[in-house]
């Protein structure tokens, strides 16, 4: 009797090395899928490793684990493309993998199913809405028709500049910058 605990005991802790086993070894066969990665932190993901200054962080990582590289800002994964050949292939030949757009449901209410521009699924209909937009909205002809409008605000931004700076009264440049700037823009 004695002896057969211990092979049932034998037997179970065989049984729980293979589980541990092939566990270890599917996570390691998903992972080499993924680009590398430094150890992240549960809450705050690889925050900590940016530093005050994000982009030599960013290049700090780049040197250390490559061109690619994942890391999770918070709990929200995102990739660094830090040269131009991984970003090319990126954008170019991977385009429709990172061109989906996150679907919520308050954007399906504000945007009727997503049939509007900004967030329509990457397909047909969006290569179709891109188009319409770069040749009539943002056309030539069509730019050109805004050019007196323009000019004007270009004018009334320049005279009250020359009006204070003859008054030499201080003026918040950045304030009247970004008046001009919106009003361009309507």
């Amino acid at each position: 009797m004695a002896d057969l605990q211990g092979y049932i005991v034998l037997f179970l802790i065989f049984l729980v090395s293979i589980v541990a086993i092939k566990t270890i070894l599917t996570k390691t066969r998903n992972a080499s899928c993924l680009p590398p990665s430094p150890l992240a932190l549960p809450i705050i993901g690889h925050l900590h490793l940016l530093g005050s200054i994000p982009h030599q962080g960013l290049h700090k990582l780049s040197t250390r684990y490559g061109p690619l590289v994942r890391i999770f800002l918070g709990s929200v994964p995102c990739l660094v493309a830090s040269s131009p050949d991984m970003a090319k292939e990126l954008l170019k030949t991977h385009e429709a993998s990172f061109s989906a757009r996150p679907h919520t449901i308050a954007v399906d209410y504000l945007t009727y199913g997503g049939a509007d521009f900004a967030f329509a699924n990457y397909g047909p209909y969006w290569k179709f809405m891109k188009k319409i937009c770069m040749t009539e909205l943002l056309g030539g002809p069509t730019l050109d028709q805004f050019r007196p409008v323009k000019q004007e605000e270009i004018r009334r931004f320049l005279s009250l500049m020359l009006e204070n700076a003859k008054a030499s009264d201080a003026i918040d440049v950045g304030r009247e910058l970004n008046r001009l700037i919106n009003n361009l823009r309507k």
